[in-house]
């Protein structure tokens, strides 16, 4: 896969360059995985505010033992919505707008949970 996208260099500064480019890119895979979990509970996320990078995931779980969940964003440059949530599921959301966002629960209208997301 790398060689497709990065042409193979004949000497030894070709593979240099070569090596330096697709560990970058493997960094960079590595931290677009980095995820933070939101607990549901008690009628609260947990906790109320995060502050995390552009394509970061938060991972949305149900822990209250017989209560739904409904998390839902809706934005202008971002939303998104998880239905109604089963105690003991979740759900990721990739984060891919950098902004400020309140996070919402369609049943539960107290509970917010303040997103900032960086660069």
């Amino acid at each position: 896969m790398v060689a497709r996208l990065l042409p193979l260099r004949e000497g030894r500064f070709g593979l240099q360059i070569t090596a330096v480019v697709t560990g970058g890119l493997l960094a960079g895979a590595a931290l677009g995985a980095t995820s933070y979990t939101i607990s549901q509970k008690d009628r609260e996320f947990r906790p109320r505010e995060i502050i995390i990078k552009r394509g970061e995931t938060l991972r949305f779980v149900n822990d209250d033992g017989e209560l739904l969940h409904h998390a839902y964003l809706s934005a202008e440059t971002f939303d998104f919505d998880t239905g109604d949530q089963q105690p003991g599921s979740q759900f990721d959301v990739v984060f891919s707008v950098a902004g400020d966002y309140t996070v919402m629960c369609g049943i539960h209208p107290k509970m917010k949970l303040g997103v900032h997301v960086t660069k």
